[in-house]
């Protein structure tokens, strides 16, 4: 995976930025739109929003890659208890979505020889078994069309107390910058 240095670090940005959103989510405590369900879906959003950040960084750790494996086995697993146990509120998706990155980061083989560190950008690595990869890919260039569509559907209609809006336009965006990521390891 090649990207080039101005791209990285508007990439960073970027996943920076979509940080925020999940970020102020979790902190609030507004009873009325925080459940359960909800709390686990920011917090998976900014896990994954992270892993991107980490991944595109010219700057690389600080969470080795294996760190990352590990928080992306966690997460993918607890997303399939979620989906097993009925609880389909976007468990697929962060299933699928942990899965995406956890292969991302494993199916690099020549990423390992630039140290322990997770950082990707400029290190032109191919992805092992790619038709994984466009599989990925389309999920994610389908999902994230949807998402913003459904995004700018819900911000004409929804209040400022519902966030609806706001979580599916991060979901576009991070599953574009997911397909943009995949297509660089092909």
């Amino acid at each position: 995976m090649h990207i080039p240095a101005a791209l990285a670090w508007s990439l960073t940005v970027a996943f920076a930025l979509l940080a925020v959103p999940s970020l102020a989510r979790l902190v609030r405590r507004d009873a009325l739109t925080t459940t359960p369900d909800t709390r686990q879906m920011d917090l998976a959003e900014l896990l994954m929003v992270l892993a991107m950040l980490a991944m595109v960084s010219p700057l690389g750790g600080p969470i080795p890659a294996a760190g990352w494996q590990a928080i992306l086995v966690l997460t993918a697993g607890w997303f399939l208890v979620a989906a097993l146990r009925g609880r389909r509120c976007c468990a697929l998706h962060h299933l699928v979505s942990a899965a995406a990155m956890l292969y991302m980061i494993t199916a690099m083989p020549g990423h390992h020889e630039h140290g322990p560190w997770l950082s990707m950008a400029g290190h032109p690595v191919k992805l092992a078994w790619p038709v994984l990869a466009l599989a990925a890919i389309a999920y994610f260039a389908v999902d994230s069309v949807r998402a913003g569509l459904l995004g700018v559907r819900w911000a004409r209609t929804e209040s400022l107390r519902d966030h609806r809006a706001s979580r599916q336009v991060c979901r576009a965006l991070m599953g574009a910058g997911m397909a943009y990521m995949l297509v660089t390891g092909l």
